[in-house]
């Protein structure tokens, strides 16, 4: 057995890419901080109460759990971070007015999904507390823009629903658990013959209703179809008027809009407008988000939340490749001269290697391009001459 393999879906990240992943997450918090939002490290073990309550049963499956040895408890390894700043913010912070909190870390999940396909993402979020209105929304929105305009990417689509539509359809009928559930497999794949189906029993208001679902996605005409072809319940009017604002405030931004009424990501999560950014060149979505104001009750305080969260290492893994730093090597050598001109040059932000006697050197290795020479009195950077 070859003891160097790694799990299936875990890799490690070498020097290039670790260094640009870590240079845009430093970027991402530092706009995070300017529009006030604090920085939380959250714990990668927690009880998995607290890990999942409140969540719903596709976080409790992506979960890897170990048995604590301290005290016999169930304990898992975060599989996102979004729940735990909601506990953050609702049991610790305790904040009557609104609090905007930030994270970037790995999580585990026991199933590789996202750009990279991988079972260790770098998530990286920002999350808004303590207001129920559409200008909360908006700003998180806006800041995931920035965030992906910082990372280098242009040309960003944000993709809407609201899944207080389906909701207000499931509870007008009062449709059991089961039925619930079987639509929302249907809708999540736009089977239409299977909603037909599932929907016999229904009354002719809510059948048709779910069976537009399947069709209402596309360009902002599709929400003046979704006003004509749905019933005009206020949960449902409140939904729709509420992506037309937001498509309305993405306009201004240059950022383009689509909307998928039967997109139900998170139903049992979420609590209103849910979004998926996404950009040419790249096969799936860059970042989710969207409101979820019930997680947290679970942890004893009810507060409107909404956020958004991304995959760093996905992102960085469909980027052009990146330009590694090139380095300047100094010669093995006692003079204080040298020893203050590497001093200055690192000051300046330039990468510095210096010689161990006797090594031997490979500039090429050492990802070199230029060396520190000694003439007219003095150290000078020049170019390495290549053979």
């Amino acid at each position: 057995m070859r003891n160097w393999l790694l799990p299936e879906y875990i890799e490690d990240v070498l020097p290039a890419e670790a260094m640009r992943i870590e240079v845009l997450r430093r970027k991402l918090l530092d706009l995070f901080k300017v529009h006030g939002y604090q920085y939380v490290i959250p714990p990668m073990l927690e009880y998995m109460e607290s890990l999942i309550t409140g969540v719903g049963h596709d976080l409790d499956l992506a979960t890897f759990k170990v048995v604590d040895q301290l005290t016999g408890r169930l304990m898992g390894v975060r599989a996102d971070m979004t729940p735990q700043a909601a506990r953050i913010d609702a049991h610790l912070l305790n904040h009557q007015g609104v609090t905007r909190l930030c994270y970037a870390g790995s999580v585990l999940r026991t199933k590789p999904d996202g750009l990279a396909l991988t079972r260790e993402p770098l998530q990286i979020g920002a999350e808004l507390y303590g207001h129920a209105g559409i200008e909360s929304d908006i700003q998180i929105q806006r800041l995931l823009i920035k965030a992906l305009q910082a990372i280098g990417i242009d040309e960003i689509h944000l993709d809407f629903s609201h899944v207080n539509v389906f909701g207000s359809l499931i509870e007008t009928s009062q449709v059991d658990p089961q039925l619930e559930q079987d639509l929302y497999a249907a809708l999540q794949s736009k089977d239409q013959p299977a909603v037909a189906s599932l929907t016999k029993t229904l009354d002719h208001t809510t059948r048709e209703a779910l069976l537009n679902l399947t069709e209402l996605n596309g360009d902002k005409a599709i929400l003046a179809k979704a006003f004509n072809v749905l019933p005009a319940t206020p949960a449902i009017k409140k939904a729709l008027d509420s992506l037309q604002q937001v498509s309305h405030a993405i306009d201004q931004l240059g950022a383009s809009v689509s909307f998928d009424l039967s997109e139900l990501r998170g139903y049992h999560y979420h609590s209103g407008i849910v979004f998926a950014a996404y950009a040419q060149g790249y096969k799936g979505p860059l970042a989710l988000g969207g409101r979820y104001d019930e997680v947290g009750q679970s942890f004893g305080r009810a507060r409107p939340a909404t956020g958004f969260s991304l995959d760093l290492r996905g992102v960085v893994s469909a980027l052009p490749p990146a330009k590694s730093d090139m380095a300047i090597y100094a010669p093995a050598s006692d003079d204080g001269a040298l020893a203050n001109k590497i001093e200055s040059l690192r000051s300046e932000g330039h990468v510095v290697i210096e010689a161990l006697a006797g090594s031997d050197v490979d500039l090429a290795e050492l990802n070199c391009n230029r060396k520190l020479e000694h003439y007219n009195s003095g150290w000078h950077v020049v170019d390495v001459v290549k053979s």
